[in-house]
């Protein structure tokens, strides 16, 4: 039986799992199944560093800044000098990308940006701090805001070049989702070819049952996508052409929305009108977009398959992008607590499955088909509290803190026991506990 602990030692406990996986100037995301920099998880995980250092969150942020394309893409994986994952730099390939950085190892997609919210939460620690914590966080909020609007203008024009004000990915680990329901129907058109060069996985080593994670065949479809990627030089247009799977994310749209709100904001406080005012162009073009995917039927937003024109039919936590990004009319709202989600009464913890409880087709151990993910219920209440919903924030907050009670920092939770699943001592569930304890 696990014994919870109070605030206090979780706080103490997540801070030992954000030091225990510092790799110096970036933070491994799980200790042994992810032990390299990944780029959404460092956003978040600087969001906690900044409850524990503000110049340790800037070192990591100042690092995968270094990792940027010429383009202003950020890659969702920047290569530590550990090895034990796969795909590692040498199945991406990236080093014949004109755009890709030479001094750094990275893979060749991208993942959400997340990033803006961490700046905010840093320029925030560093200003209540005060002495050298402020300076040191307004000069690094300052030398790297072009950075960051070079990452968002990227999205908002490689990977949205008809303005339809939606994100479009080429991976679905592009979306951090990874194998969600979401992505069955783009990925049974990806058919790999004889020439799929072998593979040899090694997450199914860090996991005790292998429920948790995708199958062989799905591995196989995930590596044909890089692979056709890989043999255009992971060229913008050339992708476009040539890869298998071109999906609509509604979600990450969503992201790319408040996030770039939030980047307007700081560009306001240094004086960057023009750019403030681009952002904020961005940010109502994508809201656009994500409020012109709700279905009729369902009343959830809904991702679109660009090769084949068809939406994308799942009750997954996605669909709540427009209660997410702030365009919801309150109908969302109320289904996110109803009975079909937070509100089902066979839920250990009130907060939000992967995948629809009331859906026969949840998998409660498998990644992104079932799980809770406190890092989607951090991104929630943080949504909620911007818009003024301190209660709804608040209500995800207490019940993150009661899921993540027993100090194992599970990378994600089974929805009906409450088991921690996936990697253990998962440094952004850690970074968000901590937030959530500093408010």
């Amino acid at each position: 039986m696990r014994v919870p602990v109070s605030d206090v030692g979780l706080g103490d406990r997540a801070a030992d799992v954000l030091r225990g996986n510092d790799l110096g100037s970036m933070t491994a995301a799980a200790p042994r199944l992810y032990p390299h920099m990944w780029s959404w998880d460092s956003g978040l995980i600087a969001v906690g560093l900044a409850r524990l250092s503000v110049p340790r969150a800037i070192t990591e942020l100042r690092t995968l800044l270094r990792a940027q394309w010429a383009t202003g893409m950020i890659p969702h994986i920047v290569f530590s000098e550990g090895d034990g994952y796969f795909p590692g730099p040498q199945r991406w390939g990236t080093e014949s990308a004109a755009a890709a950085p030479t001094a750094v190892r990275t893979s060749g997609i991208c993942q959400p940006p997340v990033h803006a919210l961490a700046v905010r939460r840093i320029l925030d620690a560093g200003r209540a701090a005060g002495g050298a914590d402020r300076a040191e966080a307004e000069a690094f909020v300052r030398d790297t805001f072009g950075a960051w609007l070079a990452w968002h203008r990227w999205l908002a024009t490689a990977r949205d070049p008809d303005r339809r004000g939606l994100v479009e990915i080429h991976h679905g680990w592009e979306s951090g989702m990874d194998n969600s329901p979401r992505w069955d129907q783009p990925y049974a058109a990806v058919v790999p070819g004889d020439d799929l060069p072998g593979f040899v996985r090694t997450d199914v080593d860090h996991v005790g049952d292998l429920r948790e994670r995708p199958t062989d065949a799905e591995y196989g479809r995930y590596l044909w996508i890089v692979e056709q990627l890989r043999r255009v030089r992971y060229d913008d247009a050339a992708a476009r052409e040539v890869v298998g799977f071109r999906v609509a994310d509604v979600f990450m749209s969503a992201i790319l929305a408040v996030a770039s709100d939030e980047l307007a904001g700081i560009g306001d406080e240094l004086g960057f009108d023009d750019d403030a005012a681009e952002l904020r162009e961005l940010a109502g073009r994508f809201r656009a977009g994500v409020r012109s995917t709700v279905s009729p039927t369902t009343g959830l937003a809904r991702d679109l398959d660009r090769r084949s024109g068809r939406w994308i039919e799942t009750e997954t936590v996605a669909g709540f992008a427009p209660l997410f990004c702030g365009v919801d009319d309150g109908s969302q709202r109320a289904l996110f607590w109803g009975e079909r989600w937070c509100g089902h009464p066979a839920l250990a913890h009130p907060l939000p499955p992967s995948v629809s409880p009331a859906d026969p087709g949840l998998r409660p151990r498998t990644y992104w088909r079932g799980p809770v993910w406190p890092i989607v219920s951090w991104l929630f209440s943080w949504a909620f509290e911007r818009q003024g919903d301190d209660d709804g924030a608040r209500r995800l907050r207490a019940a993150s803190l009661r899921q993540l009670a027993g100090g194992d920092f599970g990378e994600y939770y089974e929805p009906f026991t409450g088991e921690p699943l996936g990697s253990l001592h998962q440094s952004w569930t850690a970074a968000v506990a901590l937030d959530w304890l500093a408010r």
